[in-house]
């Protein structure tokens, strides 16, 4: 082995390329389904409207030169056939120069759409997925052994994630501290899996051991990724099974499948390194030339991360090359769940037939139990969460889900599982709720075959009808 490179590391870099491949392949599917009704011409935070207001070099995306539906299908589209072939291991069949530009692509339609993705993409996984799939265009294919660089800083990337997690929650809510926040957070995390409600409802003291070797996992272990092996390897497997563990009790999209992508790499996997010629020139110098690069970028993730007013999932460059992460500095203790209702009346009261839309992934119909859909995003979903924490949230674009769910738009109407109209007869008026929900006990479940039990709070949105000019008054109410 030369100073460059690391042969004995090519299982693991043909691993974590093909499972990132998988992600992207994921993310661009998401994209092409959800995007019309999101962030399309008629959407609800159209992309032409923002590129008019954010130049280029704050956002650089190919949207900002042209726009249309067609042309974001098509990058979409064209993105899931990218990520496919690389998982059939297009870029092996290639030189290395292609291989990389072939690993390029992705990366480049990708960052189109995360820069003019507004608050639909304003994700920390967005960001990872980037970064991690920025290094794989100078991993290299079956020309070359995996350089060492690439590698280190794949290994910094797990760090900051790992790391950042756990100082954000040590500087965060009290209850990460006490070792009490899992009492909670299994109920009120953003979209529940299957899993969810028997995870919650575990003993109190494996709750506080899930905690206790939560931070061991996040400020202890991701120092040992940069041992000799084979404690490196042992502390990635530990990373792995950590994320294992998240997958199954919630749906946090890919978040957790990107980590364990980010950690394949670190580990040494048991089979015979082939033989390889040595690296060319050419490309010896511009991964050490990009390697200086990331190296400097990552100035300002680690003076946040050292920090004490320490900030979660934040890009520090447009193109978001070096990133820092964290979540779940806080944890909510109630869960309250937006209910849109419509009816048919003209002049709605509150005995009217009032039908509840119903949505793929987020609590509705108590007896309804959640449903896996990570590493998928249901990117409305997820902001149905945050709107519940506060109307804040939602004032950009909750009044254009409403206007549109007064037309039958629908498109909208496919990033739901049910809608109570036909698709020739639209509401006359649509309303929104706000309740409390909280998971049954296990008496009540025997009981009533729900897994949650709901309590009204108040009125989020008063009855709305379109008028000539679109939707009155669609701003969610304190």
């Amino acid at each position: 082995m030369n100073w460059f490179t690391a042969p004995d590391y090519w299982m693991g870099r043909l691993v974590f390329q093909r499972a990132l491949a998988a992600l992207y392949l994921v993310a661009f599917l998401g994209a092409a389904v959800q995007f019309r009704a999101l962030l399309g011409e008629r959407g609800m935070l159209p992309i032409p409207r923002f590129v008019e207001r954010v130049p280029f070099r704050r956002a650089p995306s190919l949207f900002q030169l042209r726009y249309s539906d067609r042309l974001f299908a098509g990058c979409a589209w064209t993105g899931c056939a990218v990520s496919a072939a690389l998982l059939a291991g297009a870029d092996s069949w290639l030189p290395l120069w292609a291989g990389m530009l072939l690993w390029l692509l992705p990366w480049v339609l990708y960052l189109s759409i995360v820069n003019v993705g507004q608050t639909w993409y304003a994700f920390g996984w967005e960001s990872l997925l980037l970064e991690a799939g920025f290094l794989a265009v100078f991993l290299g294919n079956d020309e070359v052994a995996p350089p060492v660089v690439v590698l280190f800083l794949l290994r910094w990337v797990l760090f900051r994630v790992e790391f950042g997690a756990g100082l954000i929650k040590m500087r965060g809510d009290a209850c990460w501290r006490k070792l009490t926040c899992l009492d909670y957070h299994h109920e009120t995390q953003p979209m529940p899996g299957p899993l969810s409600w028997f995870f919650h409802h575990l003993p109190a003291p494996l709750h506080r051991v899930e905690v206790a070797a939560n931070h061991f996992t996040q400020l202890v272990v991701p120092v040992l990724l940069f041992a000799p092996q084979p404690v490196a390897t042992a502390a990635a497997a530990l990373m792995i099974v950590t994320q294992l563990w998240l997958v199954l009790s919630g749906n946090f999209a890919w978040l957790n499948w990107i980590t364990i992508v980010a950690a394949l790499p670190v580990v040494r996997f048991p089979a015979h390194a082939p033989a390889l010629p040595p690296a060319p020139l050419w490309y010896e110098v511009v991964v050490l030339t990009v390697a200086a690069l990331l190296l400097f970028l990552s100035y300002h993730p680690v003076v946040n991360m050292v920090s004490r007013s320490q900030v979660m999932n934040r890009s520090f460059d447009p193109l978001h090359l070096v990133n820092t992460y964290g979540a779940f500095g806080s944890v909510s203790r109630i869960r309250y769940e937006v209910v849109v209702e419509g009816t048919l009346d003209d002049v709605p009261r509150e005995d009217s037939d009032w039908r509840e839309y119903e949505f793929k992934g987020k609590p509705g119909d108590p007896r309804r139990w959640p449903r896996q859909f990570a590493p998928y995003h249901l990117r409305l979903d997820w902001l149905m969460w945050f709107a519940a924490l506060s109307p804040g949230y939602a004032g950009a674009w909750f009044g254009g889900l409403v206007e549109r769910l007064l037309e039958n738009d629908p498109d909208t109407l496919r990033l739901l599982r049910r809608s109570p109209f036909p698709a020739d007869e639209p509401p006359r008026h649509v309303r929104a709720r706000l309740f409390r929900y909280r998971y049954t006990t296990w008496r009540e479940l025997r009981e009533t075959g729900a897994c949650w039990e709901r309590t009204p709070v108040r009125e989020y949105l008063p009855p709305t009808r379109l008028a000539a000019s679109g939707a009155r008054h669609t701003t969610p109410g304190p």
